[in-house]
């Protein structure tokens, strides 16, 4: 791959704002990241944090209005999407850039065959004759491991379990050999062990075909098995960007901090899980500021009024925290850096 497209996709300062009647809603506000070739990057958060409208964003699927969509760049093999027709998106959504949508129940359509729906893509972008997108389509199905694929061409989605459409969601995903999948939320409503059936359905695909991904979650779990790099979203904002290995040895933020202290641990007996107080702000109504000082046990009167910047921490490790500015801590005659009872 040429070296000025080592990364398949690079998003620079991406604002989605929606227009509502309580206001402009921030839904997105400034995110920039990268995603090398073959690698898999995952947006973790709350949900109302804005990881699945910066994936609507990328697609340009983003409704016109209320929807706006701007920023430098969303450059994908050195293309800006931004600058690309609608026309234009529509030959690269599904064909250069798949997505699996969270609810593979409400993201068919229910009154068409499974066969058929995922035939349809292939004839639209790949040209294939009826019968030859029927062969491809079996095929398809057999290899994200579909039992007696052939019959279930003719099955409807009501007829399929959960985790079987989400397979036929990934067929329909892969069906044109995509360089970049964004998968949101992909195990959703799926019991654990289909869970790990698709994460290493995900994994093998990815290996043999070298695509990229962009993994939309709010699980944990899945970020470790999965991922090589993690974004760490908060009401539109990047408040942690790391390499998934530093990231779970070492979390920096206070919201980081909290969601990982949410995870049950087998080697804890609590009566209650950590949670962190409060709730993620609406997107009309962001306090002025650190957006997480509100729920921050360790807010000083700095966050409260200036927005931090994302800053080094060391090891490709960046964190929009003030307890990380070695100058803000040294004014409070502190060390930069959480305190030690950070972790709840």
């Amino acid at each position: 791959m040429n070296a000025s497209h080592e990364f398949i996709l690079r998003v620079r300062n991406l604002r989605t704002h929606f227009h509502t009647d309580q206001g402009i809603a921030r839904a997105v506000d400034g995110v920039s990241f990268d995603i090398p070739a073959g690698k898999t990057l995952a947006l973790v958060g709350e949900s109302g944090c804005g990881k699945s409208v910066t994936a609507l964003s990328i697609l340009g699927l983003v409704p016109h209005p209320p929807g706006e969509v701007s920023g430098e760049a969303i450059e994908f093999e050195g293309r800006n999407l931004l600058a690309f027709s609608e026309a234009e998106m529509r030959r690269i959504r599904g064909n250069e850039i798949a997505m699996i949508f969270q609810e593979p129940m409400t993201s068919m359509n229910p009154v068409f065959r499974i066969g058929d729906q995922i035939g349809a893509v292939l004839r639209l972008h790949r040209g294939l004759s009826k019968a030859a997108a029927r062969e491809e389509v079996l095929a398809l199905m057999q290899r994200v491991g579909i039992p007696a694929a052939e019959s279930r061409l003719e099955d409807y989605p009501h007829q399929m379990s959960g985790g079987m459409l989400q397979r036929v969601m990934i067929a329909m995903a892969l069906s044109c050999h995509p360089k970049m999948l964004i998968a949101d939320e992909p195990t959703t409503a799926l019991d654990v062990t289909i869970q790990a059936q698709i994460l290493d359905l995900l994994r093998v695909l990815q290996r043999e075909t070298g695509m990229s991904i962009l993994l939309i979650t709010h699980d944990l779990g899945i970020v470790a098995e999965i991922a090589d790099e993690v974004v760490v979203m908060y009401a539109g904002k990047k408040v942690e960007h790391a390499p998934v290995a530093a990231l779970f040895a070492a979390p920096k933020h206070p919201y980081t901090r909290g969601l990982f202290a949410s995870l049950p641990a087998m080697q804890q007996h609590r009566q209650r899980l950590y949670a962190i107080r409060g709730a993620v702000p609406a997107p009309t109504d962001f306090p002025a500021g650190c957006r997480f000082h509100p729920r921050c046990p360790y807010a000083m009167d700095c966050c409260r009024r200036d927005e931090p910047p994302l800053l080094e921490t060391g090891d490709a490790h960046r964190t929009a925290c003030w307890l990380h500015d070695a100058g803000v801590m040294a004014a409070q005659g502190k060390a930069p850096g959480l305190p030690p009872e950070a972790a709840p």
